[in-house]
């Protein structure tokens, strides 16, 4: 399950919308933009401070009326621009026609928060096979790309975990300041999982402990829970994690009415011992105003005594059996036995954890810690500050020259092409940098193009997205990591794709698993990435021309500037 939010068809996967492109596009880009929207994203140092980049002014300032007036092309610097007139003030902005291009209004069809489903890779065990994300501590702490690599993994996926982190009480607290603060609660800065003698939660004993999050009687919640191994030599207490985002998705898939209930009914969450009574009224899944997942609540041993009419309790208790049924369900959890020095990061708006029973003939002794997503999400913020452009046009002249797996092109002329051809068509600025982008993970990866010839799948469309997603959003990524499964779909749909098939590319869908299932492609098409998939994949196969004229990839540099984040 590489994503949910799915509500299109295999029809909707076959035509993708390109916007009319013309070559006065960045002047188009401003008549059809609302003038007060337009007005308030003016850059220029009169409208912005040039250190904090901060808003000089109040939108009440803005005089009534406001219209753009006069509208021509211009060149900032060797950029392409437009410079904007206003009526009736007479103040000039001046806007790239990359920014345009990449912030036209409807764009992201309101996709903005990656706290959502919609910025998540969803997933069961099976999805994780050979790619659970980890690293090394000492390469972790030294190596920003790496770090940097781990962080996008939690935001993404949910979680990572850090191999041989010192074994030393308090040491989970230097792991959190890696990338934030330490959110203190009633259990201390850092709290012991361990059998107590007085245990004031059931953390605190050996039983078993199905899926759950932690805290869900606060508000707000603790949003990164974190969980270091010090010993773990006792029979049994191997752990699990289930992505609740994902859970959510097939419950909604499976059974709408449960969903919806779940969704709009808030629920008592109550904690109290002799020095704490905490208290947090929130639905089990909680959506944003598009309907999408953000936030998982569910803790049974925590939810107190609901005061609803009779048929609405009826309601909600057969929607919570419904939910708390499909947690449990095979295939969804990940186990997994923390080794002394591992330590856990994850997300507990989204993943629930949980640990099998152990017997007290060993030792099994974990130190934890709370921190916020906000922090995590600042620090690889500031991380990918670094230029990506200057990595990722080092891969085009280095590895890039090589040849491309048995084709007459390298992989960097090839890559080149389908961005051209992308760029050629009107495709919007994500979908163009995606064509342009999609192989980086043939040479970036552990395993070589070579080796995918010699039969070894390599998933470098996995690896190219997790690379790219440092400094792009999923709209970039997304078509990136699915564009070898639009291949196998397209093959199952269109006998007339296949049978065009180049030889090399042929010999690779084999490597690859071969054309999809119906099932499997009727998933595919769900997909909400599923048709600029298919549309790079379209280009993909397209770009294998010798001498082709395509630009060069410092042509592309506009383009990918005004996306990367950061």
């Amino acid at each position: 399950m590489k994503s949910a939010v799915g509500t299109g068809s295999v029809e909707a996967v076959e035509a993708v919308a390109a916007p009319e492109v013309t070559p006065t596009a960045g002047v188009g880009r401003v008549t059809e933009a609302p003038a007060a929207w337009l007005r308030d994203n003016c850059p220029c140092e009169e409208c912005r401070d040039p250190r904090s980049g901060q808003k000089l002014f109040q939108i009440t300032e803005l005089p009534a009326g406001l219209a753009v007036g006069a509208v021509a092309e211009a060149d900032d610097e060797g950029t392409p621009s437009v410079e904007v007139r206003w009526e009736p003030d007479g103040h000039v902005s001046l806007f790239s026609v990359a920014w345009l291009d990449a912030n036209r209004p409807g764009l992201s069809g309101g996709a903005g928060d990656r706290r959502t489903e919609a910025g998540k890779e969803l997933w069961r065990a099976a999805d994780l096979a050979g790619r659970v994300p980890e690293a090394d501590w000492a390469a972790y702490r030294t190596d920003p790309v790496e770090r940097a690599r781990m962080l996008e993994a939690v935001l993404r996926l949910g979680f990572a975990l850090l191999r041989d982190v010192p074994r030393q009480e308090g040491q989970v607290v230097a792991v959190a300041e890696t990338f934030g603060f330490v959110r203190e609660t009633n259990y201390g800065t850092v709290f012991d999982v361990r059998v107590e003698p007085d245990p004031n939660n059931l953390a605190f004993t050996s039983a078993r402990i199905t899926p759950h999050t932690d805290n869900p009687y606060r508000d707000p919640v603790p949003t990164l829970q974190l969980l270091h191994c010090l010993e773990n030599s006792a029979s049994g207490g191997d752990s699990g994690l289930v992505d609740g985002f994902a859970a959510a998705a097939l419950l909604r898939e499976e059974d709408p009415a449960a969903f919806e209930v779940l969704a709009r009914t808030p629920v008592p969450f109550v904690f109290r011992d002799d020095r704490t009574e905490l208290r947090a009224d929130r639905p089990l899944i909680e959506v944003d105003p598009h309907g999408r997942i953000r936030e998982v609540r569910f803790n049974n041993r925590s939810i107190g005594t609901l005061r609803l009419p009779a048929a609405e309790l009826d309601a909600f208790y057969a929607a919570y059996r419904a939910f708390g049924e499909l947690l449990l369900r095979p295939g969804l959890q990940l186990d997994f036995r923390l080794a002394p020095g591992d330590c856990l990061v994850f997300d507990n708006t989204r993943l629930l954890h949980a640990r099998t029973e152990f017997e007290q003939n060993g030792s099994r002794h974990l130190q934890g810690a709370y921190a916020d997503l906000d922090g995590l999400a600042s620090s690889l913020a500031v991380l990918r500050r670094a230029d990506p452009l200057d990595l990722l046009a080092e891969l085009f002249e280095g590895p890039g020259a090589e040849a491309y797996l048995g084709e007459q092109v390298t992989m960097a002329e090839h890559m080149l092409q389908a961005g051209a051809l992308a760029r050629d068509a009107g495709a919007p600025p994500h979908l163009v940098a995606a064509a342009l982008l999609h192989d980086v993970g043939h040479f970036s990866g552990p395993v070589t193009g070579e080796e995918l010839m010699a039969g070894t799948d390599n998933r470098h469309s996995h690896t190219g997205a997790d690379l790219l997603a440092r400094w792009f959003g999923p709209d970039v990524t997304e078509p990136v990591r699915l564009h070898v499964a639009a291949k196998r779909y397209l093959c199952a749909v269109e006998p007339d794709y296949r049978a065009g098939l180049s030889a090399a590319s042929e010999h690779t869908l084999q490597v690859q698993g071969g054309p999809m299932t119906a099932a499997e492609a009727a998933t595919f098409a769900r997909l909400p990435y599923a048709a600029d998939a298919v549309a790079v994949r379209r280009w993909d196969e397209q770009a294998k021309e010798l001498g082709a004229d395509t630009g060069d990839f410092a042509s592309f540099l506009p383009l990918l500037t005004s996306l990367a984040r950061g």
